[in-house]
């Protein structure tokens, strides 16, 4: 089965991005890697990818990318093709481009090279480790704290959640560099898996299977050159990297909505009842025409986020598209829910059978409204932008 294109024609995308999401999809149906454990398929993903040269886009072209830099409709077309296919692919996809998104924003010369040019290939596995057990959402409770030690750092703390956990060659830590300065105290740290005081070998095991763990620092010392950017300036780092590939979530989710509306058209015209295909009956045309429109909601919000970034950047622009991508990863990971939950009841029992298309995307899509900011996360994004335009603008003066 193969993904629908046509949206692909909307003016948001240049022929480049037409070729490419081509090219996947059609190399995508010559690949056959077997997912049942899912640590193993993710290895294989990012060496097939690699391979391909599918995560060249993931870093900048003077590290051996596609483009000179990030390109976000790129982002969105790959995962959304990928996510089409397989969410394990896109996993491993995304992570990549995640996990090195930060060395690609402030990395120094010495750390773009020793890191991208192998992500890229696929050769070095990557992950952002941000999220601990006590900090989520709230980013600024992070406990993790890294202190000077001769001439380099000793970080100690919990990370958890880490997705590429216990298969990544390296992480991208965050931790306190000042406990008292809240989120403006926070630093970013290179830190290789093999690095002594590093255990990522806790798996977390969840309703949808990928490499998660949970990651602890004990004394963990990394040299002075493993800073990542500027001491203090983590969170903004951190948060600049989730504004890149959070439009980049609504594409999975777009992906994985397309592919149960797929499922649910090919069912509804297959399954016979009362002497009519399930697709005769107007109670179902109705319900696909809700789930075509929530699609399309999500993903005209998706493809106008990555658009604004990406003419932003050609512009020499301001490149923050924050409350856009809120908007984008809210609506387009809400409404393939609804889409994914309606294809599923559309397949009656056979829709909750392990190891169906469709049961699989029920537990695929659910992660996708958490991770990167949960959809209240996104809310209060969007709501603060609304409260911030509409704010009286201060005239100066006396009265």
């Amino acid at each position: 089965m193969s993904p629908d294109q046509k949206h692909l024609s909307l003016p948001f995308f240049d022929e480049a991005h037409r070729t490419l999401a081509k090219d996947l999809a059609a190399w995508l149906g010559t690949q056959e890697i077997d997912e049942h454990d899912d640590r193993a398929a993710c290895r294989a993903w990012v060496k097939a990818l690699g391979d391909a040269g599918f995560l060249r886009w993931c870093v900048p072209q003077a590290q051996g990318g596609a483009l000179p830099a990030l390109d976000s409709r790129a982002l969105v077309v790959i995962r959304e093709t990928l996510a089409f296919h397989s969410p394990l692919a896109d996993f491993a996809f995304a992570m990549q481009g995640l996990g090195s998104g930060a060395i690609t924003l402030e990395g120094d010369a010495t750390q773009r090279d020793a890191y991208l040019p192998a992500v890229g290939r696929g050769e070095k596995i990557a992950a952002f480790a941000l999220s601990e057990p006590d900090a989520g959402s709230d980013a600024g409770a992070l406990a993790t704290t890294a202190v000077r030690d001769g001439n380099g750092w000793r970080l100690n703390g919990t990370k958890t959640w880490i997705s590429n956990g216990g298969i990544a060659d390296y992480y991208c830590v965050f931790a306190k560099t000042d406990p008292a300065a809240g989120t403006r105290g926070m630093s970013c740290f290179i830190v290789d898996a093999n690095t002594p005081g590093l255990d990522d070998s806790a798996h977390i095991e969840v309703m949808a299977p990928h490499p998660l763990a949970t990651v602890v620092l004990r004394d963990c010392k990394v040299a002075a050159g493993a800073l990542l950017g500027a001491e203090n300036a983590g969170f903004k780092l951190a948060m600049q990297t989730l504004d890149i590939f959070r439009a980049s979530v609504a594409g999975a989710a777009l992906g994985f909505a397309r592919c149960a509306l797929s499922e649910a058209v090919s069912h509804t015209r297959r399954r016979k009842m009362f002497g009519h295909t399930l697709a005769d009956f107007q109670i179902t045309q109705a319900k696909l025409g809700d789930m075509a429109a929530d699609i399309d909601a999500g993903a005209l919000l998706t493809y106008r986020a990555a658009w604004l970034r990406d003419d932003a950047i050609a512009r020499g622009a301001s490149t923050r598209v924050t409350r856009e991508a809120a908007m984008a990863k809210m609506v387009a990971t809400e409404n393939a829910q609804r889409v994914i939950d309606a294809a599923l009841q559309m397949h009656g029992g056979l829709g909750v059978k392990v190891g169906s298309r469709v049961e699989s995307l029920y537990r695929d899509i659910r992660s996708l409204r958490i991770y990167e900011g949960a959809t209240e996360v996104q809310q209060l994004i969007i709501g603060k932008s609304v409260l911030a335009e509409a704010a009286p603008k201060s005239t100066g003066g006396n009265g």
